[in-house]
């Protein structure tokens, strides 16, 4: 799925991993990484054995700490170079955000710029509690557009979207707790074993009733005359005419685990 060895795929049973892999530069994203983001999300929505993707960075320092300076003279050294990164880093973080199957982005340390960006794109962000968040676009000049910044207002609401950008500071985990920006904190060394073991607790669910919660709540953030309720209403109709609906059925009544195959 990937044309750079600074993004890894892979899957642990029916979850898939995405690792931004640049750890000497804070995870740093260049063009090559964000295009390479897009496939992997796109090569996970088609594979049917994948239920949960969780997104993390490399290392101990950083989930993503924004984009790759040292690339900014090759990759956004011209108006058509910058259209083009530009045009990618919106690409990356719409493969996430509409990715049709839940998200989970584990964060360590430093969530910063575009990592902000790419933590608002999934469904759940659960991070360390030496994790710092910051959007610094205020103390560089730049421009923020408006998908990044609905999609971080969705989670947080105005007043901290507003504090986020206008201070341009390090947010610290419990504070960002507090924003609702974040779903857990936990210690360093207990993050990989609890992710882990909520993806499981996710991918273990009838996958129709997830994916269509997922493609509701997307639904209500729209704007009503923009909402498809008709695909709404198939989606709910789905869950009861699925296998799975009788197969939950019965586990319950057999009192075991249920087994759920998306159909």
């Amino acid at each position: 799925m990937t044309q750079t060895d600074k993004m890894i795929a892979r899957t642990e049973g029916s979850v898939g991993y995405m690792i931004f892999n640049n750890p000497e530069r804070h995870n740093a994203v260049s063009l090559e990484m964000w295009e390479a983001c897009a496939a992997i999300m796109k090569g996970f929505a088609k594979d049917p054995k994948v239920r949960v993707v969780v997104i993390t960075g490399a290392g101990e320092k950083a989930f993503v700490s924004g984009a790759d300076i040292s690339k900014f003279a090759e990759e956004r050294g011209s108006k058509e170079t910058s259209d083009r990164y530009n045009a990618a880093v919106e690409a990356g973080y719409a493969s996430v955000f509409d990715f049709p199957k839940p998200t989970i982005a584990m964060i360590r340390g430093y969530c910063v710029g575009g990592g902000m960006g790419l933590a608002s794109s999934c469904d759940l962000r659960i991070c360390t509690d030496n994790s710092r968040f910051a959007v610094p676009a205020a103390k560089l000049s730049v421009g923020y557009g408006f998908p990044g910044v609905k999609r971080l207002l969705d989670i947080v609401g105005p007043s901290f979207t507003k504090e986020i950008f206008y201070t341009a500071r390090l947010f610290d985990a419990e504070e960002a707790r507090i924003m609702g920006f974040v779903n857990r904190v936990l210690p360093s060394d207990k993050l990989e074993s609890y992710v882990k073991d909520y993806a499981a607790t996710i991918a273990g669910n009838a996958p129709l009733t997830v994916d269509s919660i997922k493609f509701i709540v997307g639904e209500i953030a729209k704007d009503e005359s923009a909402r498809d309720m008709k695909k709404c209403e198939a989606m709910v109709e789905a869950c009861f005419a699925s296998n799975d609906y009788k197969e939950g059925r019965t586990a319950f009544m057999e009192k075991r685990k249920p087994e759920f195959t998306g159909s």
